[in-house]
């Protein structure tokens, strides 16, 4: 099977063309980094009219970079939600319109199931496994059971964790994405200087909190500016604490999850996906931690952490294998829980 994937769910026009055999045909991915950078953060109505204006583009640059034509496509995946909506309907009806007219299979993919299943694409790891799902809208930890079967373990009562590290970025004027340049400037930065508190330390559950850590750095933003400057290493060393903060917070909310998820299941894999998968100092903890618990850690490669088209791709590959596709009527969603 050669399943064309649809992604734009949030500010990435994204398609590609995947086998089932995890071959990866090709990936397109059109970032409109420039177009919210001004805003320093995602506009959805400049979202949605930017991924109108790309997307008819960008699944012609696939079908041609996989070397395919209309008719080696056997089936159309497209992200249906959860997302900006105005995005998801542009995704959404585009896959739609070309299953009508190929006349091939529809599959309507929730977003978060295709970060979900990135790593079985990979790294071909076997169910179950237990999931941290970290990017800037969503922060879960999920044991994966099956395609379509997942339990939830936790989730953030606030901020999901990218988007502390987008909000912590913006306080301190580095720009737009803030993931990437927090952790370009930690590594600058002094990660002892600040004591940031750790929400929910050593309670039970494994949900997580983020919005008195994002607080607390905002307080310390306002103490190290002058005249509402802030001198370069006292944003590094913000930056180094900031990460370093997060990094115990993952590993203090984890070990609850691997205790609660080790109860039901015997499989020793942990996964983490999602734009927040990219950054290298949580992935660093995570494996320190999954070590301390006798799990293998694996992670999808760097480009595919983030939004884009392969991971819906092989969301289709999974479904379809097992007669899962949808009609013509599914409705874009801006909310879809996977548990």
């Amino acid at each position: 099977m050669n399943i064309l994937g649809i992604e734009s769910s949030c500010d990435e026009t994204a398609a590609a063309l995947v086998t089932e055999e995890r071959i990866i045909l090709s990936n397109v991915t059109l970032s409109q980094d420039a177009e919210h950078t001004p805003y320093g953060g995602v506009v959805p109505e400049i979202a949605a009219r930017a991924h109108i204006e790309h997307m008819d583009e960008v699944v012609r640059r696939a079908l041609v970079e996989a070397g395919l034509s209309w008719s080696d496509i056997d089936a159309v995946a497209a992200t249906t939600g959860p997302g900006l909506i105005g995005g998801v309907i542009v995704g959404a009806m585009t896959g739609k319109a070309l299953a009508s007219v190929l006349g091939k299979p529809f599959i309507a993919v929730n977003h978060l199931e295709g970060h979900a299943l990135t790593v079985r694409l990979t790294h071909k790891v076997d169910f179950p496994y237990l999931l941290l799902l970290a990017s800037g809208g969503h922060c879960q930890v999920l044991a994966v059971e099956g395609v379509g079967k997942y339990q939830l373990l936790g989730a953030t009562l606030d901020d999901a964790m990218g988007e502390a590290f987008d909000k912590t970025a913006k306080l301190l004027g580095l720009g737009f994405p803030g993931g990437p340049k927090v952790e370009a400037l930690a590594v600058r930065g002094n990660s002892l200087r600040f004591a940031f508190p750790e929400p929910l330390k050593g309670r039970e559950g494994c949900d997580f909190s983020f919005s008195g850590l994002k607080t607390a750095v905002r307080l310390a933003a306002l103490e190290s500016s002058k005249d509402g400057v802030i001198a370069a290493q006292d944003a590094a060393d913000i930056c180094a604490s900031f990460q370093h903060t997060v990094g115990l917070v993952v590993k203090d909310r984890m070990r609850h999850a691997l205790q609660v998820y080790s109860k039901q299941f015997s499989a020793k894999t942990l996964v983490v996906a999602g734009g927040v998968a990219a950054n290298r100092h949580l992935r660093d903890c995570l494996w320190e931690l999954a070590g301390e618990y006798g799990f293998s850690l694996v992670a999808p490669p760097l480009p595919l952490c983030t939004d884009n088209a392969a991971m819906i791709a092989w969301v289709g590959v999974e479904r379809l294998r097992l007669g899962l596709a949808d009609s013509l009527d599914a409705e874009p969603r801006a909310r879809w829980p996977l548990a």
